[in-house]
């Protein structure tokens, strides 16, 4: 009879996949855990490259596959796809009956899950609790899920003390950096060269990657913000231009159009609907700069040493390291920016820059303390109060 100890993994975007793979991989070695995958969100959307081909790729097995219909990106269609994930989530927990149910971050599609787990009355473990995007819907998300969890792995002091301050108690709340660097520090990266072949692009002179989201606060902006974006880089014909393709959003097949367009038109752009892990992470290895709107931007881009472009204010709130770049969603301002990436002043402080979510380690960090808790002690928690001043 098999007495490991059952935690549920829940992902749902190409993105938090690439930040858990590699605690994902240590679940799945431990000899006191047993893994369990649950699969979901964009990662079985056609559209969005059906990224659970790269999870099977990787050796792991899915348990669950809870499909939430991403056919529109209207707010209805994204209120009833997580009405989808609370049902789907319900039943896959009644049958996989899981110790613990691990999540990482802020996206609706998590919500559900653990929305069901309590219910169910499983213990949750969050990761990267306690951040700040003022300009997303992802906010309230992430600091829901941090009042339905019971133990708390963040990337930085200040998001550990943002967490206390919400009623969690401090024993029950990690410091253990970013899972980003984790990726970072434990894959072996393309050359240029091998690059090129794998995705059939030409790198030019100078070479820029970038990744651009809704602001799901904000109303009938993606439009406008993309155009901007787009005619910043419009002229920029030394340059190679990698787009990565947004999340299932709402708004985000506006910005999947406006793209196309782009790179139809313009024979030194490309872009993806998914690159994977190591491709992303290679090409950034290889570009000047990336561009956008991406967390990736402020947590893991700066272990490159490289410049982060920062539009408008999705990322808003955030730690930022020195490397980033930040500007307003308007053309002439995109344009000073990017050639502030270039400039010599910025490369030389590109060169000591260090990224603010720790150097690694976080994977292990979070595996080690869950083999010292008792699972079944956590469900009934008390709100921790701070002495009023």
């Amino acid at each position: 009879m098999d007495k490991k100890r059952k935690i549920c993994v829940v992902t749902g975007t190409r993105a938090e996949y690439g930040l858990l793979r590699r605690l994902i991989k240590l679940i799945d070695d431990s000899d006191i855990f047993k893994l369990q995958l649950v699969v979901t969100g964009s990662h079985l959307s056609k559209k969005f490259g059906e990224t659970y081909k790269e999870i099977n790729d990787d050796g792991f097995k899915i348990d669950k596959k809870i499909d939430l219909h991403l056919d529109l990106d209207t707010p209805t269609a994204l209120t009833k796809s997580s009405s989808l994930g609370l049902v789907g989530f319900s039943d896959s927990f009644s049958t996989l009956k899981p110790d613990l149910l691990l999540v990482l971050g802020d996206r609706y599609e998590i919500l559900p899950a653990v929305i069901a787990a309590m219910f169910a009355r499983i213990p949750i473990a969050h990761l990267h609790g306690g951040e700040l995007t003022e300009g997303l819907i992802d906010e309230a998300i992430r600091h829901s899920i941090t009042k339905f969890s019971h133990l708390h792995f963040v990337a930085a002091e200040a998001y550990k003390t943002r967490v206390i301050q919400l009623g969690e108690n401090p024993t029950t709340v990690f410091n253990v950096g970013g899972l980003g660097v984790d990726g970072i520090k434990n894959i072996t990266l393309l050359t240029k060269e091998d690059i090129e072949k794998s995705l059939n692009i030409e790198f030019k002179d100078k070479s820029i990657l970038i990744t651009f989201h809704p602001v799901t606060l904000e109303k009938d902006t993606s439009s406008l913000q993309m155009l901007q974006l787009l005619e910043a880089l419009n002229d920029l014909n030394n340059t190679t231009l990698i787009f990565t393709m947004p999340n299932a959003d709402t708004d985000s097949r506006i910005i999947f159009k406006l793209i196309t367009d782009f790179t139809s038109n313009h024979s030194n752009a490309y872009a993806f609907s998914s690159l994977g892990q190591k491709l992303y992470l290679s090409c950034v290895n290889q570009v000047d700069a990336v561009i956008g709107n991406s967390s990736s931007g402020l947590a893991e881009i700066p272990t490159f040493k490289k410049a982060t472009i920062n539009i408008g204010d999705r990322q808003k709130g955030r730690i930022k390291a020195l490397s980033v770049i930040d500007c307003e969603p308007v053309t002439s301002k995109i344009k000073e920016a990017i050639t502030k990436s270039y400039s010599k002043e910025f490369i030389n402080i590109l060169e000591n820059v260090e990224n603010p979510y720790g150097d690694g380690g976080a994977a292990e960090k979070i595996i080690n303390t869950l083999e010292t808790v008792d699972f079944s002690s956590l469900i009934k928690k008390t709100f921790y109060d701070l002495e009023l001043k």
